[in-house]
């Protein structure tokens, strides 16, 4: 059985060691976690892959715990629950025990300020992407690569887009991206990012529920130069759907469409 917690980390704990686990961000409103059934499913469906024993209902009941425990009294209030899961303690050396313990520990955050309905600046990296298969989509504690490409930050920017060794953009260092090109709605494949965001699933469930087409594909470099390109977004389960007014210098078609589509952050369940 999996408790929450916010001591310290033992030393002994594979994820402190190797990056041996996963973490959730969560978005809350008081006690209530947004989207928090896709936040759990992805938790409990990416251990299994790891080979991290979680159940989701032990998941959703340490979720109570921690929000009641570290969350503030006014029921109205935003802040940000982590949950990282790791595979718990472990002797020396990378093989993991046989029978893990996990462990799930819980810290809070405030939230962090939120962008404009008018759109914000993004720039590519000079910092690529991997993505191993075996791991695409994963929120894995191993975020080397996001931490190195975000030391590109200028302030200039809202965020830095990656691309992978083919020249494609892939995902920012917090975000996953979509773009509106012609009629069509365009998303780098899951097997290719590093991490399939649950706000990237919902915003896809909402466009098919809508009735519009849904493509996985990858996104060129040169996007911003596309006469179709009718939108380019940025999502994040903390900041919903950011909309990109300035790519690498060009400036994009911001509209409220996918917004509209999608429903204001602080709604969805």
């Amino acid at each position: 059985m999996i408790q929450a917690n916010s001591q310290a980390v033992p030393a002994a704990d594979r994820g402190l060691a190797y990056g041996d686990g996963l973490f959730e961000t969560i978005r809350m409103s008081g006690q209530k976690a947004l989207l928090r059934q896709h936040h759990l499913r992805r938790m409990a469906s990416d251990a299994a892959r790891l080979g991290i024993p979680a159940d989701v209902d032990d998941l959703d009941r340490e979720l109570t715990r921690a929000a009641r425990r570290l969350g503030p009294p006014d029921d109205n209030h935003s802040w940000i629950l982590k949950l990282i899961l790791t595979r718990g303690n472990g002797g020396r050396g990378y093989r993991p025990p046989q029978n893990p313990e996990p462990h799930l520990i819980a810290s809070s955050a405030t939230l962090p300020p939120l962008p404009g309905p008018e759109g914000v600046v993004a720039r590519c990296s000079s910092f690529p992407l991997t993505v191993n298969p075996k791991l695409a989509g994963i929120k894995t504690l191993n975020r080397l690569q996001q931490v190195m490409a975000s030391r590109e930050f200028t302030g200039a920017e809202w965020e830095l887009i990656m691309k992978d060794g083919a020249d494609h953009l892939v995902e920012g260092t917090r975000t996953n991206l979509i773009a509106r090109l012609g009629d069509c709605w365009v998303t780098p494949p899951a097997s290719s990012v590093a991490v399939a965001g649950v706000m990237r699933q919902y915003v896809m469930e909402r466009l098919v529920l809508a009735g519009e087409t849904v493509l996985e594909r990858p996104l060129p470099a040169d996007l911003a130069a596309r006469e179709d390109l009718r939108g380019f977004y940025l999502l994040n389960s903390v900041f919903g759907v950011v909309a990109v007014r300035s790519f690498e210098g060009a400036d994009l078609p911001v509209d409220g469409t996918l917004a509209t589509i999608c429903g204001p952050i602080e709604t969805l369940e």
